[in-house]
């Protein structure tokens, strides 16, 4: 309590807003509802919650604010506002100047707290006249005002004052992520997304504290990056699409624009050119890197593991080093993803040769290698990462190499796989996966020991989606649920206590028009938004 006023004290103190309190006119307290923050449906859960049983009254009279030499506060006090005023119609002020209108204040401070622990860990107090929000890094202040978000009420209460008000729990937060890597990958090769569907994407994962968003950008069926130096690799391999449809692919400037957007939420994309199987489209534009010698053809079917790389050419690492040059150069982030799955066509040794290969190109230019969980199988060092989806040999031995490991295990986080044998969507070749199979399993204790988990991440395969709303179907509820499992600890998630506050989470899904699959297992909250979904449509 203490150091919480002497917070407010010097917030007061450095803005000059003392004359606020000391105002000779000064509006009688509104009198605010008993609020427990404890019952809050706020996902992920946060690491500790202490309620005061109030609430902030955000209405019209509330500014934000943030310290003027604080890199990338005020950009997160910006966005903030913008999504206060696309939830409830409210102009809110970020650092302007000293108005007798300001009643209550947002403040989001650079803390340099050693409580803090983490760049992505954050405090929130909570009283009926201000928020402080308390982060050593913007990214920490990002995931805090996420939480903030969530508080508020999805409608306004409009009878505790002559304004509408919006009554913010009040009571104290602190949290910090379970695991630093919280991920969803999308394979927008075997059928094409554009632009605003990714941004759209981003959006929904941000909102949940995901981080990572892995794009899966070349298959047999399409290759979706342009690659300047190689160009029929989009004219040609670009062109096509599972089920025959015409493709499409993202210039480097729709790359760009995609990784700025991204960033602006803290959110890292990784991109993956998946080899040397899964690579028929571009062999097709450029058949000398075909392994079997043959010209291929186009290919708009759903089978897998026919294709391959020619291990042993020396012109398919020239054409393999411009690829990484090109799309490192666009991709500030750490990583490269190189596939390395379902080669089955490649031969052991060629396959071994080939990782090691690729994993001196990609550490040339400066990223780290992630690869499926075959990629165990070759003479990799540890820096490079595996994600486990199939095989739990090939995580042993990721872990046997001291490797980190990203857990994406079919049975319980692949996305696509259908909810039951009813969904119109999907398929069901690992699992059949309900929201309560996809939230009821714990990463930590997976198999793999906790000092080698990098995350979670929940894969999208596109193979029976083509639009924005078929995507939503497939990915909402459940990546909601593992946004959870990845930032939560396990003590704080519970099956009986998340199926409420999911319940919960339809006002928001509904005003973000997201077509999610209204599994019967929760007992989804009504508001005045349409409830629109693939199911009743």
């Amino acid at each position: 309590m203490i150091r919480t006023v002497i917070i407010r004290i010097t917030f007061f103190f450095t803005l000059g807003l003392i004359a606020i309190s000391c105002q000779e006119e000064q509006k009688k307290r509104i009198p605010m509802p008993s609020t427990d923050l404890s019952k809050a449906s706020l996902i992920p859960k946060p690491l500790k919650m202490v309620p005061t049983n109030s609430a902030f009254a955000l209405d019209q009279f509330t500014a934000i604010y943030t310290p003027k030499s604080a890199t990338g506060f005020e950009e997160v006090a910006h966005f903030l506002a913008d999504k206060l005023k696309a939830k409830t119609a409210l102009d809110i002020p970020v650092n302007g100047q000293n108005s007798n209108t300001i009643e209550r204040i947002i403040y989001i401070n650079q803390s340099d707290s050693l409580e803090l622990d983490g760049a992505e860990a954050y405090q929130l107090y909570i009283n009926q006249d201000s928020i402080i929000l308390n982060a050593n890094t913007a990214e920490g202040a990002f995931r805090g005002i996420q939480t903030l978000r969530q508080l508020v009420p999805h409608e306004s209460n409009d009878t505790l004052a002559a304004q509408k008000i919006w009554p913010v729990p009040s009571g104290k937060i602190i949290d910090n992520p379970n695991f630093s890597y919280r991920g969803s990958m999308l394979d927008v090769a075997r059928h094409f997304f554009s632009v605003e569907d990714v941004k759209k994407y981003i959006d929904l994962l941000s909102y949940y504290k995901i981080n990572i968003l892995h794009l899966h950008l070349s298959d047999d069926q399409g290759w979706r990056i342009e690659i300047k130096s190689w160009p029929r690799l989009t004219e040609i391999g670009g062109s096509t699409e599972v089920g025959g449809e015409s493709g499409g692919y993202y210039t480097q400037e729709d790359y760009k624009e995609i990784v700025r957007y991204a960033a602006e939420r803290y959110m890292t994309i990784i991109p993956e050119i998946d080899m040397p199987g899964h690579t028929n489209a571009a062999s097709v534009s450029y058949p000398f890197l075909n392994g079997n010698g043959k010209t291929p053809k186009l290919y708009e079917g759903m089978r897998v593991g026919f294709s391959t790389f020619d291990t042993r050419k020396d012109t398919v690492y020239a054409f393999i080093d411009d690829v990484v040059r090109e799309i490192s150069e666009m991709t500030p982030g750490p990583y490269f993803h190189m596939g390395g799955d379902e080669s089955h066509v490649t031969k052991k040794n060629d396959y071994i040769y080939f990782v090691n290969k690729v994993e001196k190109i990609v550490q040339k230019y400066g990223k780290r290698m992630i690869g499926w969980d075959e990629i165990a199988n070759a003479d990799i060092d540890s820096t490079s990462i595996s994600q486990w989806w199939a095989s739990e040999e090939n995580a042993r031995k990721a872990v046997e190499k001291n490797m980190k490991v990203i857990l994406s295990p079919a049975k319980k986080a692949y996305l696509d796989m259908q909810y039951d044998s009813l969904s119109k969507l999907g398929l069901h070749w690992a699992a059949y996966i309900p929201v309560d199979t996809a939230y009821q399993w714990t990463p930590e204790e997976y198999g793999i020991p906790m000092e080698n988990i990098l995350g979670v991440e929940a894969p999208l395969w596109s193979e029976t989606i083509s639009n924005i709303d078929e995507l939503e179907y497939l990915a909402f509820p459940r990546i909601i649920g593992y946004s959870e499992l990845s930032w939560s600890t396990s003590e704080n998630r519970d099956w009986d206590n998340y199926k409420i506050r999911l319940a919960e989470q339809a006002p928001f899904l509904d005003r973000m028009n997201v077509k999610y699959y209204p599994s019967p297992l929760i007992d989804w909250k009504q508001s005045r938004f349409s409830y629109k979904t693939i199911e009743k449509d």
